[in-house]
């Protein structure tokens, strides 16, 4: 695309933004968009803190729950293009502990797709033992699988950071962060915007995430639900704005979720298609492995039918549906992928948590930019 093109896209979607955030259907929203490694949107509206009038901007931390996911898998897959791991190696030897009560054959491409079979939290477990790295990685250690590793897929919401972020640290002898800061972020040039725990001095940029109706849509669930009984079992660790607002959870080394800003998840992804700045993350053809199918079917917590690759999941509604692209979704409607058809990468981060058709917004503008470069 030209430049006059590039102009015209970036234009249309501050409009839609701006649109947005003026009706009352959302509090603040960052969109930003790569094609072929260059930048092709980078646009923001609305409030970092409204109680503050603190505006949104464009290098504002937002806390995007799983949208971190998918920063985890690509440091793992950064970590084995260097030979530091390999996906079908059992974890326990990495981490001798995790083979505990049947998981001595458990592999890391089974944590990868949610195969494990240890989605599951202490039924009691607390907002503040969630933050605890050392207990919360002896509860998966110790975890007994509801399913033989490799047997069936179910969402892992919280499990899957301990499980590779353990991992990681055993293998590099650094903590998630220092590892996704070492090997991701910082040879992106994003080292101050993408983020597992957000260092102390960084916490007062981040946005106040406010509640939509996404509580209110974790609360229509079924109390027996496999997602709601097993993977949040009670609601200090419901993934809501409360939860993402607390200090000490925000500083938390989670690498189940993340906190970035969505130019800095567009160029990770970007990267992982091709160059940016003359980094490229992966090999094409380990992409080409990791964003193919690797389990499709029933997920056993969320009980709709999905397709995963290694960490991502494929096909969302926000890419289309298509499987050429993969990524991931957070809690209350962010998200960040890339698509190999057209080269794009898209991130988009929000301060109000929605569901369902209030959650529009994220498929309106991932449509309005694919279209663009269609």
């Amino acid at each position: 695309m030209n430049r006059r093109a590039n102009a015209d896209v970036q234009g249309r979607i501050e409009g839609l933004l701006a649109d947005f955030v003026e009706s009352g259907a959302e509090s603040g929203l960052q969109v930003a968009a790569y094609l072929d490694g260059e930048p092709l949107v980078d646009a923001c509206a609305g409030w970092a803190d409204r109680a503050t009038e603190r505006p949104l901007g464009p290098d504002t931390p937002v806390h995007s729950f799983s949208t971190g996911k998918g920063f985890t898998a690509t440091l793992v897959h950064v970590l084995a293009e260097r030979g530091l791991v390999d996906y079908d190696t059992p974890i326990a030897h990495y981490w001798p502990e995790f083979g505990a009560e049947g998981k001595e054959r458990a592999t890391v491409r089974h944590a990868l797709t949610h195969t494990l079979g240890i989605p599951q939290l202490p039924p009691a477990v607390t907002a503040a033992e969630l933050c605890d790295w050392d207990a919360m990685c002896a509860h998966v250690a110790g975890a007994r699988p509801l399913w033989e590793p490799g047997s069936a897929s179910g969402y892992h919401g919280w499990t899957f950071g301990w499980i590779l972020g353990e991992t990681v640290r055993r293998i590099t002898g650094l903590t998630p962060a220092e590892a996704l800061r070492t090997y991701v972020s910082e040879p992106l040039g994003v080292g101050d915007e993408l983020y597992f725990g957000l260092p102390e001095s960084e916490v007062a940029r981040a946005a106040s995430l406010v509640e939509g109706n996404w509580a209110a849509w974790l609360e229509t669930l079924p109390p027996d639900a496999p997602f709601r009984r097993l993977v949040v079992p009670n609601r200090e660790v419901w993934t809501t704005a409360e939860l993402a607002n607390r200090r000490a959870y925000l500083l938390s080394d989670l690498p189940a979720c993340g906190t970035t800003t969505a130019r800095a998840a567009a160029r990770m992804y970007a990267a992982l298609l091709g160059e940016v700045d003359g980094v490229r993350l992966l090999s094409p053809e380990r992409v080409a492995l990791v964003a193919d199918v690797a389990v499709e079917g029933k997920d056993r917590m969320l009980l709709g039918r999905y397709a995963k690759g290694l960490g991502y999941f494929l096909g969302l509604p926000e890419a289309g549906g298509e499987r050429t692209a993969f990524g991931h979704h957070g809690s209350g409607g962010s998200i960040a992928f890339a698509d190999r058809e057209r080269g794009l990468s898209f991130g988009l981060t929000r301060t109000r948590l929605v569901a369902g058709e209030a959650a529009a917004a994220a498929r309106v503008l991932a449509d309005e930019i694919r279209a663009a470069v269609s």
